[in-house]
């Protein structure tokens, strides 16, 4: 395949700080890169300089001729009164097609993104049909290569879910930047973290994630044994040049040269290994052992007409584990409000234990005084805070969640998204939790951050509500997922697949029933629908009443499998692991089959009844 574009030695700084230094890559056609890396790394500069938006303080770009880029940046900035014609028209602009050809461009990319109504003005948009507009700008250009930055942050996860499959049909080159680690293992085709860790300033594997994660071990694990090697070869020549050598003789001077490059190259190696990119998270724990710390019983909330949930039991004591997930409007925040206490359930109760301490990490980051310096937003009372008993400085706490000490006095304003949230997760390592209730946690954090959000997690000994639309942390972190449908209903399931998997089918028969336009359509007046199905035979009925205690067993059976694949012996071994995978696989489809047989057989069963 061809080369688009290609870089050589690029660099770039920030005042007198390199965020990224002396980058070589190419990208070819057809080609889908993830690009991730630590915040600060320089990824968004990397887009904007692959972009043409800016230019590198060192090394050259060399492009494809009549290359056609689109960016598509991370935060979006409409006009609130244009409409969505109006500002994707205004986008393909920019390209000289003939008019017919800009016309149809318009109209198609419209169509692909999903507008029901283009003349909606833009303020009227969500945030997630507003990362779609963005995309329609960028893809109304028909680029060869598309850059799409954070393209997942804000989005719900059925957001993402379209987006990643609007992705995975795309036929052109794309670069995105994004946290998502489950969104980068199901798009792309290779990886390429930037980080100063590594020699070349960054690491590219072909593949997904996984691929990524299993070179990226070997490639530190690589640089361990070089330090190790260094160390043991400088040694011996240091203990030489201790004895006393002649230095006026060639073979000696070129000796010690070369001591003295294994010492800088040593220094070097060092340097890079030590390199912290990891925050410092641990979540302090009241060590309450109540067995019930909250129990919500038959709780239900409307708002007007719209029915959120109801009939609704939650239990939560030490080691709970909940992922609360469904689509925007179904009702998570309001139903993390009543459990927390900021609001009332229409019918049914909670009960919490008494001094129950809850700790809430809310997604819209109102407890953030912007206006704020970053040390009083860390330390409000003084130069130092208290964790779990001891004192500790501002600036070491401060470098506990990657921040410089020249930031302290930085307004919180100036400050990015995965540093406020830095903040937010800092405060809350401060108050002793009994619960802790997560609302986005991941928005705007790095992978690095992610991953040891995620271990502090694991090892948090009190209960945790969890919303995100990281589908790896919810997986990873939950033992059991509450959906709420946004029609009413709430259900459990053993993980974020299995109501996928649910979600899909309610989705499709509340279509089959309603019809595209959404109102109720009279199957019996279908003169073509077929000559009706007989009432269901004696081992039928039996079938029935047995497929719910089969489901059951099934769903316990693939809890047991999901539990097999954390246990960190099966999952350091590949073959084991392909084999539990492949358990996996066949069980779920086993109950994919148990489920559809048993709508048919409730729905024949119903009409007989009739």
């Amino acid at each position: 395949m061809g080369i688009l574009i290609s870089c050589q030695s690029i660099s770039k700084y920030y005042s007198s700080r390199p965020l990224f230094r002396d980058l070589s890559f190419g990208v070819e056609e057809k080609e889908r890169l993830g690009l991730i890396g630590p915040n600060g790394a320089g990824k968004s500069t990397l887009l904007k300089v692959l972009a043409g938006q800016v230019e590198p303080d060192e090394g050259s770009l060399a492009m494809r001729k009549n290359l056609r880029v689109a960016y598509v940046p991370q935060d979006e900035n409409f006009a609130d009164e244009q409409s969505i014609r109006e500002i994707v028209t205004a986008a393909a602009m920019s390209v000289p097609f003939i008019d017919h050809e800009r016309e149809a461009a318009i109209d198609s990319t419209l169509t692909k993104i999903g507008f029901p109504d283009r003349e909606v003005p833009a303020g009227k948009l969500s945030g997630g049909w507003k990362k779609r507009l963005a995309l329609a700008c960028g893809l109304v250009t028909k680029p060869d290569l598309l850059l799409i930055d954070e393209p997942t942050n804000h989005l719900d996860l059925e957001g993402v879910l379209w987006l990643e499959g609007f992705l995975k049909s795309y036929d052109a080159s794309f670069i995105l930047i994004s946290h998502d680690r489950a969104f980068i293992e199901s798009v792309v085709t290779r990886v390429m973290e930037l980080n100063p860790r590594y020699p070349e300033g960054f690491l590219s594997v072909k593949g997904v994630y996984s691929d990524f994660l299993a070179a990226r071990e070997e490639k530190l694990a690589e640089q361990m044994n070089l330090q190790a090697a260094l160390a043991s070869q400088v040694r011996r020549e240091i203990a030489w040049l201790q004895r006393g050598a002649r230095a006026r003789q060639t073979k000696a001077k070129g000796r010690i040269q070369e001591a003295e490059k294994l010492i800088d190259e040593l220094a070097e190696v060092k340097r890079r290994n030590q390199l912290n990119t990891e925050m410092g998270v641990s979540f302090d724990a009241s060590g309450r052992q109540t067995k019930v710390m909250l129990s919500a019983k038959g709780i239900a909330k409307s708002f007007g007409d719209k029915k959120l949930f109801s009939g609704l039991d939650i239990t939560l004591g030490p080691g709970s584990r909940l992922g609360l997930v469904g689509r925007n409007g179904s009702g998570k925040t309001t139903l993390l409000n009543i459990l927390i206490g900021k609001g009332s359930p229409d019918v049914g109760q909670v009960k919490r234990a008494d001094d129950l301490k809850i700790v809430w990490f809310d997604q819209t980051r109102a407890q953030l005084d912007k206006t704020k310096s970053l040390k009083d937003a860390l330390s409000p009372t003084g130069d130092s805070v208290t964790y779990r008993g001891r004192l500790i400085h501002i600036a070491t706490w401060a470098k506990r969640f990657l921040f410089q000490v020249d930031q302290l006095q930085m307004p919180i304003s100036y400050l990015s998204g995965g540093e406020q949230a830095r903040i937010l997760i800092a405060n809350l390592m401060l108050q002793p939790a009994d619960i802790l209730i997560l609302d986005e946690p991941t928005n705007d954090l790095d992978i690095p951050s992610l991953e040891v959000l995620e271990d502090s997690l694991s090892d948090f000994p009190g209960a945790i509500v969890l919303v995100t639309h990281d589908r790896m942390m919810l997986d990873t972190v939950s033992n059991r997922v509450l959906g709420l449908d946004g029609r009413g209903k709430a259900a459990y399931f053993a993980d974020y697949e299995q109501w996928i998997q649910h979600s899909s089918r309610e989705d499709a028969a509340l279509q089959s029933v309603t019809g595209s336009s959404g109102t109720a359509v009279d199957k019996t007046a279908d003169k073509n629908s077929g000559r009706r199905r007989q009432g269901l035979s004696t081992s039928e009925k039996r079938d029935l009443e047995a497929i719910p205690e089969r489901i059951e067993e099934q769903e316990k059976l693939i809890a047991a499998i999901a539990a097999k694949m954390s246990d960190p012996a099966v999952s350091a071994n590949f073959t084991r692991l392909q084999e539990i995978m492949k358990e996996q696989e066949q069980a779920q489809s086993e109950l994919e089959r148990l489920f559809s047989r048993w709508e048919d057989l409730e729905a024949r069963a119903a009409a007989d009844a009739k």
